[in-house]
């Protein structure tokens, strides 16, 4: 089965020396599912050349879209802004995967194939032999278990940035979270459980990064070098826990709350 129109959407944050190489394996992988593929990247204000190369490789992809942000917001808030820019395009079908280039160009088409196949809501993509520090595991494997009690039934990979969304059931998710939310994907998963969404799941394979920082730039203390894995969480990392917990608390999880 092919599609009339494919999208996907990237958030990216200084991934300058790999974002290139991801995105045209994505275009090699997806571009025989659908008559039209767009590719919208949403680039976050990085400090690196990321936009730069992105708009150089603009000029020979077809149906590659590079949106700078006006302020640089976090990845949540430019998830959700790389989903509307895609929503925007109208397509039959629309994958989220993050910039940093940790799956496999085939992987994402397995998940295409997945969804026009069972004809689901929303597909999953649950990461295996993740490459992450000890404590982003941890914290996946923490939020899975509240998310758990929340939803009522176990979600694998209840954050994972891998997803294939029908439009209609995505505006649905995102009516319900606010413009600057930190951690969208868990509410989504979260809603998704509870108001009975047709979801699969599908094992993926998870890459190290494609860029110099193998911890992610999101959680570096500068700009994106290449270093060791930190033994312990980074500063901006603890922060960001705190307000993601606070935001699930008010969102999602506050007795009352029900998506």
């Amino acid at each position: 089965m092919r599609l009339n129109h494919l999208a996907v959407v990237m958030p990216a944050y200084n991934e300058a020396d790999g974002i290139p190489g991801f995105v045209r394996e994505l275009h090699a992988s997806l571009a025989p599912l659908a008559e039209r593929l767009d590719i919208v990247v949403v680039d976050d204000r990085s400090t690196d050349a990321t936009a730069e190369v992105l708009t150089e490789l603009a000029e020979d992809l077809p149906g590659l879209h590079v949106i700078t942000a006006e302020d640089n917001r976090g990845h949540g808030p430019t998830a959700l802004a790389a989903y509307r820019a895609g929503l925007e395009l109208r397509p039959d079908l629309l994958v989220h995967v993050d910039g940093d280039g940790q799956f496999h160009g085939d992987d994402l088409a397995r998940l295409v194939n997945a969804a026009l196949d069972t004809g689901a809501d929303v597909v999953h993509g649950v990461r295996t032999g993740r490459t992450d520090p000890w404590f982003r595991r941890v914290l996946t494997a923490s939020v899975g278990t509240l998310v758990t009690v929340a939803a009522g039934r176990r979600i694998p990979d209840v954050n994972t940035p891998l997803r294939a969304y029908r439009p209609a059931k995505l505006r649905t998710l995102m009516a319900a979270v606010p413009e600057a939310a930190q951690v969208p994907h868990v509410h989504f998963s979260i809603a998704e459980a509870r108001g009975g969404a047709n979801v699969r799941y599908l094992k993926v394979a998870s890459l190290p990064r494609r860029g110099g920082d193998a911890q992610g730039t999101m959680w570096s203390e500068g700009d994106a070098v290449a270093r060791p894995q930190p033994m312990l969480p980074p500063k901006r990392l603890r922060e960001f826990v705190r307000t993601a917990a606070v935001e699930l608390w008010q969102v999602s999880l506050k007795p009352g709350r029900r998506s």
